[in-house]
């Protein structure tokens, strides 16, 4: 006997996207409104109608009542041969179902069917032969109907009641008219419910576009993805939106632009940035790879404008640049240390040809006198540096940067009254800052000073004084123009063209800032410019008259 084939397992469906969810209930929802809506109306209506019903029977009822030709035939033998065609007339004029006249003892005169005259009124007419007018539903011969009894008088007779007139409307007339409109009713709901239907797809199909079909667990997931990749990212993300405010930013874009954690919200203007990088974050185009500074970083900004039509804010991304750019003037300082040192094995190389040349022709003694007179001169700064500057990484700098000067043909003077003791600068204060300082001035005195500048010279101080590191750099060239005294910290700012200019100072004052020291700038006694650093070798508390350095 052949086993039954197993049936496959229905794949489980997941769970229905937010937009499929959002269009069922509010599918839900309507329908829900829609049928209360309708039933409302649909009671208010029926209720409308039996009252409707009432007021016309009511009016029929005493109209016909207060009728003098009423009157005279209860006066007659024969009523009904006068009162029954009357009445006819009356009901279908009035559009009613009957229109029955009859004697105080419920005798009918009248009715729509001739048959059933003379016969007993089926109804209550005890309010009637009281003289009030009353309605009721009451079930008849024509079925259940809505119907009012009213009292016919006989001013002749001394106001007695003579008769009764009854009029009424049945049930199912009432109900057909209002079947009529209840079906106009179901019409206007079942169109209401068709277009509302309608509008909440084509909402939820654009809501579906915009939510990639996800239910509200896989947004609540996405969510939580981008908040962790974006507090995850080391470099720094800010959005900005279309009035300059900043609509998002992550913890790398807060400590990188030291902002505090109520940064969101508030313009760019306001966060105490410097003027070139707020206006880099604020510029309506895109920005490539800038460099900017900060108090205490260099910054590579990019920036890309989110616009549909018209400008919707921008995108900006921040990298930190400032170990990189120290790296970067370290690595300029090595390589000009090793150009240094090849154009001294080249003039090491010329002067031994002279030496070996000197001897040849036989001229010992004064080959032996060239080449001790070269020994003393270079050894002569070399122990200069080396006894003045005992700390390794500033005299390793100083002669680099001396074998720099002498093959651009300026002369590099160390005061005699320099003096760093080794071990003197604190952990506090990094070498690399001192590079970056020293470097980048006597850098800027060589370009400042270089020739055709007559008798070329820079000097340079560093010593500890009074609790501080004094480093001086002077040059005699053409100096510093008074008007341009605040501007040359300026990042961009240079006199010579080029790219890669305009950096160095602005480094120099950064370096400053950041170690809490001053720098200063004046004419020279030789008539170019001085530029003057003093940074504390102790710890200055935050806030304190150290950490008010900068460029006087």
């Amino acid at each position: 006997m052949p086993l039954p084939r197993p049936r496959p397992s229905r794949r489980p469906r997941g769970p229905r996207s937010l937009a499929g969810q959002l269009f069922a209930m509010q599918v839900v929802l309507m329908a829900a409104v829609v049928a209360g809506c309708a039933l409302f109306a649909y009671l208010s209506t029926q209720r409308q109608a039996e009252a409707a019903a009432r007021q016309k029977t009511t009016a029929v009822a005493s109209a016909v009542a207060d009728s003098p030709a009423v009157v005279a035939a209860a006066r007659t033998k024969d009523p009904t041969a006068a009162l029954q065609p009357y009445a006819e007339r009356v009901r279908r004029a009035a559009g009613v179902d009957f229109v029955v006249v009859m004697a105080p003892d419920k005798t009918r005169w009248t009715h729509p069917d001739p048959s059933a005259i003379g016969r007993k009124y089926l109804g209550h007419v005890g309010p009637a032969l009281r003289g009030r007018i009353v309605p009721e539903t009451y079930q008849g011969t024509l079925g259940p109907s809505v119907r009012v009894v009213a009292p016919v008088r006989d001013p002749l007779r001394g106001g007695r009641i003579t008769a009764l007139v009854s009029a009424g409307i049945t049930i199912e007339t009432i109900s057909a008219h209002l079947r009529d409109q209840v079906l106009a009713v179901l019409a206007v709901a079942v169109g209401a419910l068709v277009l509302g239907g309608l509008g909440t797809y084509v909402v939820n199909a654009r809501l579906r576009r915009h939510t990639h079909g996800l239910d509200a667990a896989g947004l609540s997931r996405m969510y939580d993805y981008h908040q962790a990749a974006l507090h995850a990212v080391r470099e720094g993300l800010l959005l900005l939106d279309g009035e300059g405010r900043v609509a998002l930013i992550n913890d790398g874009g807060r400590e990188l632009l030291g902002l505090p954690g109520d940064a969101v919200g508030r313009p760019v203007t306001e966060l105490g940035l410097p003027g070139p990088l707020t206006g880099a974050l604020l510029a309506a185009g895109p920005r490539v790879d800038e460099l900017h500074l900060t108090a205490e970083r260099v910054l590579v900004v990019n920036s890309s404008p989110v616009s549909d039509g018209e400008r919707r804010g921008s995108v900006v991304t921040l990298r930190d640049h400032t170990e990189l750019q120290a790296l970067s003037g370290e690595l300029d300082s090595v390589r000009g240390f090793a150009e240094a040192l090849r154009s001294q094995a080249h003039e090491a190389a010329n002067r031994l040809h002279t030496v070996v040349s000197l001897i040849e022709l036989g001229r010992a003694k004064e080959a032996v006198d060239f080449a001790t007179a070269e020994l003393e001169l270079a050894q002569a700064l070399t122990d200069q540096v080396v006894g003045a500057v005992a700390e390794p990484v500033l005299a390793a700098l100083l002669l680099g940067k001396a074998a720099q000067a002498h093959e651009r043909g300026v002369e590099l003077i160390l005061t005699p009254d320099s003096r760093i003791d080794d071990g003197l600068l604190p952990p506090g204060l990094p070498a690399r800052d001192l590079v970056t300082v020293l470097g980048n001035l006597i850098d800027n005195a060589l370009d400042a000073a270089a020739p055709p500048v007559p008798a070329a010279a820079v000097r340079v101080t560093a010593r500890a004084d009074g609790g501080e590191l004094l480093l001086c750099v002077a040059d005699n060239g053409p100096g510093v123009a008074e008007g341009a005294m605040e501007e040359i910290f300026r990042r961009g700012w240079s006199t010579k063209a080029g790219p890669g200019r305009g950096l160095g100072l602005a480094l120099v004052d950064q370096a400053v800032r950041r170690n809490r020291g001053t720098l200063t700038v004046d004419r020279a006694p030789e008539g170019g410019a001085r530029f003057t650093v003093r940074l504390p070798l102790h710890a200055a508390p935050p806030g304190g008259p150290a950490a008010e350095g900068g460029v006087r």
